[in-house]
């Protein structure tokens, strides 16, 4: 299914070329041909890959959520467009009036891919944005390098993403696994003791490899934990029980679940329902309000990371929960956060650019700090595109303390100052970016 958004129910007031015209669009460009610029018309098209169907819907109703409201700020004010982001009006992107489509990716690659070219070669998508598994990211955002489209990743917390599948077009917000490792491995640490065994099971895919991978490093070089194994599990298993026996008759003292999504609420309902939260603690290294939801009582004590969170208090997070509240009526999530979030910095890079030109936008993009989205100064590094940031450390609430849109705590904002790596260290060490377009 694909789904138009126009973000008000008004057609534009204008049907003649746009304002902007002179940096930008039909007529008079100092910028060639390339991608889908110029625009034709009046109207910017925004691309958005979402899951809808399949293990990781629930990520993409909110992501879809997150996205509309983006589109209807962008064209009619409101939330961080008035209050966060000096460079956007409320009245659309360069005078172009902000239109969108969304696809269901069905949590699939190939699927995916075909719908951001439909949305690219058929409906002139200027951007792309989406994701919630890695591997479909990827396959998008090499698409849209191919086709001259910038692709702003959301949900995508694979190493791979920024690293060796880094393209000059795509750009994450989200923070990678590695960051995950680095922040998590010293909270288990504290809590746990050190000298520990775990036993690791992870989604077979870039992201579930890279994730295991990354915890075995810090839990190891952080905590001195030993890793007894390593097991991939299929995307989409609905029984875990084979997986989770052999767990509890390794000996180890952690059982870390590198799943997600329904698959995460999945494994960590069953593992404690066999009785192995009484012998081993439990850890989900990425999980988000959704799956906390689904698995319930299930995650109490449960330590992991999110990209967002309602409980950070400070005033752009609490700007947006406020704006997503009166919209929704409900609290949103982070992947929610992480899709309005990329869809305004896109739009405010454009505006920066004054072009759609997809290598000005890029420049613009590239290297630029900002401190407008609640989660502390941050900076779009310009070697690999990935974001410099805060990750959010939290423990699952016992079911007697959650509440709706509230299932776990916050225990730790780890600060950008405690995380990452160099340009040529870690996953940036395999980052070409490849070509702008315009050489």
């Amino acid at each position: 299914m694909v789904t138009r958004i126009t973000g008000d129910d008004e057609p534009s007031s204008s049907g003649s070329a746009p304002l902007g015209g002179s940096g930008d669009g039909g007529g008079g460009s100092e910028y060639s041909e390339l991608g889908n610029y110029p625009i034709e018309g009046d109207t910017a098209t925004f691309g958005f890959t979402v899951p809808q169907s399949g293990p990781y819907a629930a990520e993409g109703e909110d992501e879809l959520r997150g996205y509309e409201l983006a589109v209807d700020h962008l064209n009619n004010g409101g939330g961080w467009v008035d209050s966060r982001f000096d460079d956007l009006s409320g009245d659309g992107v360069l005078d172009y009036r902000i239109d969108s489509v969304s696809g269901d990716t069905e949590t699939d690659a190939d699927t995916a891919r075909q719908w951001a070219a439909r949305m690219i070669r058929r409906d002139d998508a200027i951007m792309v944005s989406g994701g919630s598994s890695s591997a479909v990211t990827i396959a998008v955002q090499d698409l849209c390098q191919q086709e001259r489209t910038v692709f702003m990743g959301c949900l995508t917390h694979s190493n791979y993403t920024t690293g060796r599948d880094c393209l000059r077009y795509g750009f994450r917000e989200m923070f990678n696994v590695h960051m995950t490792g680095q922040a998590l491995a010293p909270v288990l640490r504290d809590e746990y003791g050190e000298g520990l065994q775990f036993y690791q099971l992870y989604a077979d895919y870039s992201w579930g490899r890279t994730q295991q991978e990354s915890m075995n490093q810090f839990l190891s070089e952080t905590a001195g934990w030993k890793q007894v194994d390593s097991v991939a599990t299929p995307l989409g298993t609905s029984d875990y029980s084979s997986y989770l026996s052999e767990a509890a008759n390794s000996g180890a003292d952690v059982l870390v679940l590198n799943h997600y999504g329904l698959d995460g609420a999945t494994s960590v309902s069953q593992a404690v329902d066999a009785g192995l939260a009484e012998d081993m603690e439990l850890v989900v290294p990425l999980y988000n309000r959704p799956m906390a939801e689904a698995a319930g009582a299930a995650i109490e004590g449960v330590f992991g990371t999110v990209a967002w969170d309602a409980q950070i208090d400070n005033t752009p997070s609490q700007e947006f929960l406020q704006a997503f509240q009166d919209e929704y009526d409900r609290v949103p999530s982070g992947v929610a956060h992480l899709a309005y979030a990329q869809t305004l910095q896109y739009a405010a890079a454009v505006e920066r650019a004054g072009t759609f030109y997809p290598p000005e936008v890029i420049r613009q993009l590239e290297d630029y700090e900002y401190d407008n989205i609640g989660m502390g100064s941050e900076t779009m590094r310009a070697c690999d595109h990935q974001a410099q940031r805060a990750v959010p450390v939290v423990r699952g609430l016992p079911e007697s303390e959650q509440r709706t849109g509230q299932y776990y705590e916050l225990i730790d904002l780890t600060s950008r100052d405690e995380l990452g790596y160099g340009c040529d260290e870690g996953p940036a060490a395999e980052c070409e970016l490849g070509e702008y377009g315009d050489e």
